[in-house]
């Protein structure tokens, strides 16, 4: 009662204020302390949430967004809005509006939505179209209109057809840009990204037609990957250390051979965090590593997470032979999931995995989580499987199963 009546007595305080004077009580607050006032009341949540509209054409796009960062303080964040809803249009002949939603996030982040309506000719949508994001290698000069509000992380989402040509050079500009996340893009097919210095995190989520990934990234740290497997080229070498690989729908042609996955199997091999699909494994890491299975280890993985699509004999063939390849490993995630891409074309030669794959003790496994199992007795057969693969000397892990609870 007494914590009701105090928030109440600090809304009516705060009720009398102008909203300048919110902004400037806003200002002297750390950056979490300051987005958590948008909790306090409704008329907190209308001043974070104040939108920018503006009108023009496509081609206006990147001038627009250029005033509305320059416009942006960091440090007075309730100044000016932190949304920016531009209403364009493509040609003369379009009846509505098309709209960019940029939205500034805490922690120097920056969202580009490019969402197409309903009303938008379906011919725009399943247009292909190519993509080069190529980050600035030197440092620009800055103007003294130039924005202080530094995107050191980009999301780029739904970017379509006549909508590229903008985004790559919004892009050229960002000298600063750490992360960057591209997702929903509809009808990109072939997609460059080259940054020789500051990237280090890229996601590429759910971009279904990407045919082609060509990666000029040598700082890359972390990759996360969701879709169709397109065919990647990592010109510039680098070593991961978080690799998430989710291929579950399987490759995006159906003549992808092992050979294709090479250069992008050197870049995961010093992971210590990786997601894994059952099938890349079969398909394309077993075929260029069983020749010399015994040299090709993955030291430093300490985190796996595997997608299965079957709980047969067989599918447990394929994981225990990549854990004998992780000898440091400390945790596995064992999903189910029974609508993942299968690989038959091995079926009939896994039954001599555990004969050529050299055998690693698991002295480091502290946690077993499985997933997606509907049939306890065969997930207690799974689990007791993997635990035989521990070292005798060492501890047995923790196993959670599907609903929660613990396999003793």
């Amino acid at each position: 009662m007494e914590v009701t009546t105090t928030t109440t007595s600090i809304e009516g305080m705060f009720s009398t204020f102008p909203d300048e004077i919110l902004g400037s009580i806003v200002s002297f607050l750390p950056k979490e302390s300051a987005l958590e006032t948008s909790l306090i009341s409704k008329r907190w949540r209308q001043l974070w949430n104040q939108v920018l509209l503006a009108h023009g054409s496509l081609h206006d796009i990147t001038a627009v967004l250029a005033k509305f960062l320059a416009n942006f303080e960091e440090h007075d964040p309730l100044k000016h809005p932190r949304k920016l809803h531009f209403h364009y249009v493509h040609h003369q002949e379009q009846e509505e509006d098309s709209v960019m939603l940029a939205t500034i996030a805490t922690n120097s982040k920056l969202l580009l939505d490019f969402s197409v309506s309903d009303d938008i000719n379906h011919k725009e949508l399943e247009a292909r179209y190519d993509l080069q994001l190529i980050m600035p290698q030197k440092h620009v000069p800055s103007s003294p209109s130039s924005s202080t509000f530094l995107v050191k992380t980009l999301h780029l989402k739904s970017v379509r057809d006549l909508t590229s040509v903008v985004v790559s050079s919004i892009v050229s500009n960002l000298e600063h840009l750490e992360n960057l996340v591209i997702s929903d893009c509809s009808g990109l097919k072939s997609l460059l990204i080259e940054s020789e210095s500051k990237l280090h995190k890229l996601s590429i989520l759910d971009c279904l037609h990407l045919k082609y990934l060509h990666l000029r990234t040598s700082k890359l740290k972390s990759f996360r990957y969701r879709g169709l497997l397109p065919r990647i080229w990592p010109e510039s070498h680098f070593n991961l250390t978080h690799a998430k690989l989710d291929f579950r729908l399987g490759p995006i042609s159906s003549d992808f051979r092992s050979e294709d996955f090479d250069e992008s199997l050197l870049t995961i091999k010093n992971s210590e965090v990786l997601t894994l699909c059952q099938w890349t494994f079969e398909a394309l890491i077993w075929p260029s590593i069983s020749p010399s299975s015994c040299n090709f280890i993955f030291y430093k993985l300490k985190e796996l997470c595997w997608i299965g699509s079957h709980k047969d004999e067989n599918s447990i063939n394929a994981l225990v032979s990549f854990l004998k390849l992780c000898p440091a490993l400390e945790q596995l995630s064992f999903k189910i999931d029974p609508k993942s891409y299968s690989y038959w074309g091995s079926r009939t030669k896994f039954s001599c995995f555990k004969q050529a794959t050299k055998y690693k003790e698991l002295q480091h496994l502290k946690l077993i989580r499985l997933m997606g199992f509907t049939n306890r007795v065969e997930e207690i057969s799974v689990a007791k499987r993997l635990v035989g693969l521990v070292a005798m000397s060492g501890k047995v892990p923790k196993i959670e199963a599907s609903d929660g609870t613990h396999i003793e």
